[in-house]
């Protein structure tokens, strides 16, 4: 006589549906965070044939970040404390020769005007990522301290308080102008 045997079985029928009940319950229970970036708002498209803007070099400040992320501002090596500062003194002279934050810099390496003042950030390929958003970061809070001081001074208001049209004035009065290239 033969036996039989009986292998004991898994009831798999319910196994998607508690698979489906868990996939919904992470995505719910899930938190996805809101990853923040550099808040710039790009120019507009060049319509024209020639989109170059002439600017005299007084203008323009010119900032390299190489390989090893060292910081060079005008071709001096600086740190990346003291850049910050560095852009608000080459920003601000107001074009009539005077300056909140040149401390005793030559006006002549300074731009005419707010309005003129470009920004130039050559880095390096090989720079690393950390480095590059430090620079982002100095010059974007250059330009917000620059504001907040303007606002303070003239306006009488706290950053906060401006309406949409003062701050679309004070977007005009310092408009961030900014080329970026990456080099080889």
């Amino acid at each position: 006589m033969r036996t039989v045997r009986f292998t004991p079985e898994i009831n798999a029928g319910s196994m998607a549906d508690i698979a489906f009940l868990l996939l919904i319950f992470f995505l719910v229970a899930t938190t996805i965070p809101n990853d923040k970036g550099i808040v710039r708002k790009l120019p507009p498209k060049c319509l024209t044939g020639d989109c170059t803007v002439p600017a005299k070099e007084r203008n323009v400040f010119r900032i390299y970040l190489n390989k090893d992320n060292e910081l060079f501002v005008n071709n001096a090596l600086i740190s990346f404390s003291e850049l910050t500062e560095a852009i608000k003194s080459f920003v601000d002279n107001n074009g009539d020769g005077t300056c909140l934050y040149c401390k005793g810099a030559s006006l002549e390496n300074l731009s005419e005007n707010p309005k003129k003042a470009i920004i130039s950030l050559n880095s390096s390929g090989e720079s690393s990522y950390k480095s590059f958003i430090a620079v982002q970061v100095a010059i974007s809070q250059a330009f917000i301290e620059l504001r907040e001081s303007y606002t303070m001074q003239y306006l009488k208001k706290e950053f906060a308080q401006l309406s949409e049209k003062e701050l679309l004035t004070l977007g005009e009065i310092y408009p961030i102008l900014l080329t970026e290239a990456a080099l080889k």
